[in-house]
């Protein structure tokens, strides 16, 4: 017997695929109509804030095609919780209009293929970074992108080509080559990955989450000329629909679009506070296409932020001022800003460097305190963009997190990576005192920080924001720039790198 990889399970999870009674809907008299559509949506309402549970998480999405109208996704301590929750369902005035067009019933599961560590207890290769992705992982949040896609797979059995018959170290190896073709998806795709197995007519159940339901299609079919897929993978059904917040359930009959105009932004604004930024619970997939990575379709948006950076780079070059790569020097950063303190947010981001630090392209994550203002920065730099867009995710879901740099108003700019020889850290904070009162009489001046490793008191970078980028050209322009430039190549222990966010 071949040896199977140990698993964890956490939350129950129920896929409720509903058809609305087209018919019936139109026939119903006004006042069942309305009564159909206020019980479902209190149903709704009171089952995404998980008051029938301790823990756990729900969702409604219109989902497109034949195949059903609606899905109502649960995730539960308890598979009591899901039966309780789909009974409830059938109770409401909704329920009468509707029938279950399908259902899928799972667990969320981490594996072996994962960490053989974790399974060992083995507390010194265990740290709490491991030990907080694996509990992302089996007590997922759901995303707030916006298009779903859920499927059933199998690993192929067949006579000839049979993926339990391999040893374990060939799966782990497989499955670990299976993962890094997908972390190129980091930041637009985010994955559930539960078994079924006993519990339902596949092995596992895979839902992807994305802003972009193209980025859906474009990761399903890069995948699957990987091995593991390519030659073990065997899939059901594929669904797809868009999230709408449960007060967009009439217009969702009415047949408007959802979600409506009024409140899109339920989705949007927190895709682009975090899941635009780095999707969440990234790492080491298990099975499905549903591992995900940094895409390479980039809109025009992306196109004409990255010429916007060249074209700063070039004035800086022509002014004789080194300008580095478009995300810093053979790095990429994520900068994000924190309103807790910074005792706390430090707390937490020891948790998620030591996960973090599994990777090869992680080159470091830190904790800067402002000198002159109470912001907290939390920096992660990576190899690779990727690596940085998905750390983003995590990050974005640190405590008190208000902002991205780049997202403020007007235009940011900071010189990243200042490395002070240790005898110069206090001239290297005098001279940014002269150079902040300069800043503030400057034109389209709005705020500028000096931020210090908490760690490293030498590490530091300056927090710069602007009105436009021609007021922050007009300081990289003038003399007192120009000399802080020159004097700096005394009191650096190493070149500075610069990034600029547009």
């Amino acid at each position: 017997m071949t040896e199977p990889p140990q698993t964890e399970e956490g939350w129950f999870v129920l896929h409720d695929f509903r058809d609305v009674d087209w018919d019936a809907w139109r026939d119903a008299p006004e006042r069942e109509r309305e009564r159909a559509i206020s019980e479902g949506v209190d149903y709704l309402q009171r089952h995404e804030a998980v008051e029938d549970a301790d823990e756990g998480t729900s969702a409604v999405f219109s989902v497109v095609g034949d195949k059903a109208d609606l899905l109502i996704l649960h995730l539960r301590p308890t598979l009591d919780h899901l039966s309780t929750a789909e009974r409830q369902f059938e109770s409401t005035a909704l329920g009468e209009v509707t029938e279950q067009a399908t259902s899928y019933v799972s667990v969320t599961e981490v594996s072996g293929y994962v960490s053989d560590a974790y399974f060992a207890e083995d507390e010194e290769e265990v740290d709490e970074g491991l030990k907080q992705y694996i509990e992302g992982k089996i007590k997922p949040e759901l995303p707030d992108d916006e298009y779903v896609c859920f499927y059933p797979m199998d690993k192929r059995r067949g006579e000839a080509v049979n993926w339990y018959d391999l040893p374990f170290d060939e799966r782990a190896e497989l499955m670990a080559g299976h993962g890094e073709t997908a972390r190129k998806w980091g930041g637009k795709v985010d994955q559930i990955i539960s078994s079924s197995l006993g519990l339902d007519d596949w092995e596992w159940g895979v839902t992807l989450f994305a802003g972009d339901a193209t980025d859906i299609k474009d990761i399903v079919y890069e995948l699957r000329f990987d091995d593991a897929t390519s030659k073990y993978g065997e899939f059901g059904s594929f669904f797809i629909g868009r999230r709408f917040p449960p007060t967009d359930l009439g217009a969702y009959l009415r047949g408007e679009t959802v979600p409506t105009s009024d409140t899109e932004g339920h989705h949007t604004e927190s895709e682009g506070r975090h899941h635009g930024e780095g999707g969440h619970h990234h790492g080491d997939g298990e099975h499905g296409d549903g591992e995900h990575g940094d895409g390479d379709h980039h809109g025009d948006e992306d196109a004409e932020e990255e010429g916007e950076a060249d074209g700063i780079r070039g004035e800086l070059e022509d002014l004789d001022i080194y300008a580095g790569q478009p995300h810093g020097e053979d790095v990429y950063a994520t900068v994000l800003y924190s309103e807790t303190d910074a005792d706390d947010v430090a707390e937490e981001v020891d948790g998620l460097r030591g996960n973090f630090e599994h990777y090869d392209t992680h080159v470091k994550t830190a904790v800067y305190e402002g000198t002159y203002t109470d912001r907290v920065a939390v920096v992660s730099i990576w190899d690779t963009a990727s690596a940085a867009e998905t750390a983003a995710g995590f990050l974005s879901d640190l405590p008190g997190v208000v902002s991205r740099a780049g997202e403020e108003s007007g235009f940011g700019t900071m010189g990243m990576f200042y490395t002070v020889k240790p005898d110069y850290h206090e001239e290297f904070v005098e001279k940014f005192d002269t150079i902040g009162g300069l800043l503030e009489d400057m034109e389209g001046h709005m705020e500028t920080d000096l931020m210090m490793n908490r760690e490293d008191e030498n590490d530091m970078f300056i927090a710069s924001q602007w009105v436009s980028q021609e007021d922050a050209m007009e300081f990289f322009r003038s003399d007192a720039f120009r000399d802080t430039v020159q004097w700096g190549r005394d009191v650096l222990a190493d070149r500075p790198r610069h990034v600029f966010l547009a």
